[in-house]
């Protein structure tokens, strides 16, 4: 049998909104609980490493420093390595589509959190449903949260326009 605390996720979000935009908000990690409700907090640790604390709905939290292992904006990939109550790594990888952006989710990890690993057997399905919430929620946040930024740089655009005319 695999090792039960072993956990491989891939979730493919299709968005309505340009690459560079979504790359933007998923570069900026201290920003995730702006948008996503189970990444209850994020502190900086130093210029490439924070401390994550993350819940979905079962009754229990996971802490680990994620430190940037890779950050190529050409090529629209983000990849951070896990260390705590998880380890491993996640990475987006973000592409252009006909009508906006795919960003694609991977994530290896091995769940470090004593209590957790004692459940695994028995709890695994549930450990994976808790997953997808989270994942749903993200995908949801992040499309209220672009549309938002959107709108924002919309309205700048036009009072710097009315200015502009005013001024003229």
């Amino acid at each position: 049998m695999d090792d039960p605390n072993h956990y491989r996720f891939v979730n493919v979000w299709h968005l309505k909104f340009r690459p560079d935009e979504v790359y933007r908000v998923l570069e900026d990690i201290g920003g995730y609980p702006k948008w996503w409700p189970e990444v209850r907090r994020v502190d900086r640790i130093d210029e490439s490493t924070v401390r994550i604390v993350a819940r979905s709905l079962l009754p229990y939290s996971l802490t680990f420093r994620a430190t940037d292992s890779r950050r190529v904006e050409q090529t629209n990939v983000l990849e951070i390595d896990m260390r705590g109550d998880l380890e491993g790594f996640s990475r987006w990888t973000i592409e252009p589509e006909r009508s906006g952006t795919r960003a694609t989710f991977e994530e290896q990890v091995i769940t470090r959190k004593e209590s957790l690993r004692r459940l695994a057997v028995v709890a695994r399905p549930f450990f994976r449903w808790n997953h997808a919430v989270m994942m749903r929620h993200g995908r949801r946040g992040l499309g209220v949260y672009l549309a938002g930024y959107r709108a924002g740089a919309e309205e700048a655009e036009q009072l710097r326009g009315e200015s502009s005319a005013r001024d003229g």
